[in-house]
């Protein structure tokens, strides 16, 4: 098999399970939180790192923003035999209360992308695998952090999430807002991989903040490390995946 266009990896060089940030700067920060990281592949905004934790063998590969480049790598990973993807990202809260610093496991995705529609149906839903997802909550129980379990939606538009989105979303019940999440768990799902996702809030779209922000300036304690919790959590899970 030739290499991938776009990963630039082949059969045999990767690990079964990969954790995929889509900041290619998150998978320096993943892989110091594991032993015997060796950086396999570097393009464009894919960067990708064997390693291990806990003694399980892994890989963390970039996705850069969105689900089309999602969907690329997520495409390219399973040719080469990933079996299992656990995005570990940021988002938006959608509901009052969500704090900054908060993490959130989603339970499903609303298809607010164009992505995987050139796939199927919008009618058909991203959901996460059930054994990641439980994992990822168990993970969160042993370290005795609270997460917000529940359904999200995934956007592809990041400048255009205008008030009336923002209220739809907030009135449907969905937790938050990020850009990759439904492109991975359809594809997954299509391929026969498991996939779940936990995001940390960088923000509150319907309280007025945004991107770590808040009105006076000050962050929640907990936010002050909100990434690095939440890597732990997704490398407890896939440790026991």
């Amino acid at each position: 098999m030739a290499k991938q266009p776009h990963l630039l990896v082949e059969d045999g060089d990767l690990n079964d399970i990969a954790l995929v940030p889509g900041d290619p700067g998150r998978v320096d920060r993943i892989a110091r939180q594991c032993e015997n990281a060796q950086t396999v592949a570097q393009n464009r905004e894919y960067t990708l790192v064997n390693a291990s934790y806990e003694g399980r063998d892994l890989t963390i590969c970039s996705t850069g923003i969105g689900s089309p480049s999602a969907a690329i790598a997520l495409e390219e990973l399973h040719a080469v035999g990933v079996e299992t993807v656990l995005r570990v990202g940021t988002t938006g809260a959608l509901q009052s209360g969500i704090e900054i610093g908060d993490m959130v496991v989603a339970t499903g995705a609303a298809k607010d992308e164009g992505t995987t529609r050139r796939y199927e149906d919008e009618t058909v839903p991203a959901v996460p695998d059930y054994e990641v997802l439980t994992a990822l909550v168990e993970a969160a129980e042993a370290h005795d952090e609270s997460v917000h379990v529940g359904p999200i939606a995934t956007d592809d538009a990041f400048y255009a999430e205008t008030e009336e989105y923002v209220a739809a979303w907030e009135a449907a019940g969905l937790l938050a807002v990020e850009m990759e999440a439904a492109a991975l768990f359809t594809l997954a799902r299509r391929k026969g991989m498991r996939a779940g996702a936990i995001c940390t809030v960088d923000g509150n779209l319907v309280e007025g903040t945004q991107k770590g922000e808040t009105d006076d300036g000050e962050l929640p304690a907990k936010a002050k490390n909100n990434v690095e919790r939440a890597i732990t959590l997704a490398l407890d899970g896939a440790a026991s995946l």
